[in-house]
């Protein structure tokens, strides 16, 4: 096993533990691949490959209401899997939502029939998956949450802070925060609207400003 080999299984946690034979099947039947930003990875319909463990960059993935919103579910950044990805492999079934590459990204690249073998002889690696898998639901369930019951200015006003971090600036449209949020273009016009008008923001095209942080800190954490 190379150095860099040994390095990326160690960058991800429960993979280090792994038995020194599961260790080396992993890095000989596995690649390191290479995404553009704003590729799509994968799709609605479409059965998984490969189990992708990120190495650098991030990942949305999103899917499409009936009425043709878009929700983002989540992401997936360096040192994490994808659970969506995960939960077909074990199922054999296809994908149901996309995910793009937002970044230019790097991966390690898991065959299914190695994920396959690695599942049936390693419970480290059956640890290491479904250990991810079981968090990743968690923040699922918790995303259900809030689109279902936390009210929409709380939760606009915590994705704006996010987003900002120590800056005051965010660049993005109305749309993309509607994707953010799990709702409609016009909501989220209609409530940045609003937070204009308590003076908390300033708008320009594709841009938001934060004048006011202190007031949207205790809307967002009401």
């Amino acid at each position: 096993m190379t150095t860099a080999a040994a390095n990326w299984i160690d960058r991800f946690q429960g993979l280090s533990k792994l038995e020194n034979h599961i260790r080396d099947i992993l890095v000989n039947r596995s690649t390191i691949v290479s995404v553009p930003a704003d590729t799509i990875i994968f799709g609605p319909g479409k059965a998984p490959e490969n189990l992708l463990l990120l190495l650098s960059g991030s990942v949305r993935v999103q899917q499409l209401s009936e009425g043709g919103r878009e929700i983002i579910l989540y992401r997936v950044h360096a040192g994490e899997s994808c659970v969506l990805t995960t939960a077909c492999l074990l199922a054999y079934e296809d994908y149901s939502a996309e995910g793009i590459a937002e970044t230019d990204t790097q991966a390690v690249a898991i065959p299914r029939m190695v994920f396959d073998d690695l599942i049936a002889q390693s419970e480290t690696f059956r640890r290491f998956v479904f250990s991810a898998y079981s968090k990743r639901i968690t923040d699922l369930f918790l995303v259900i949450e809030e689109i279902a019951f936390q009210r929409m200015d709380i939760r606009l006003a915590q994705k704006l802070l996010e987003l900002a971090g120590s800056s005051k600036q965010v660049v993005t449209t109305h749309q993309q925060m509607a994707a953010e949020l799990g709702t409609a273009r016009e909501v989220i016009s209609r409530q940045l609207r609003e937070f204009q008008r308590r003076d908390w923001i300033t708008q320009s095209r594709g841009t938001i400003e934060i004048v006011d942080r202190a007031g949207l800190e205790v809307l967002a954490k009401a």
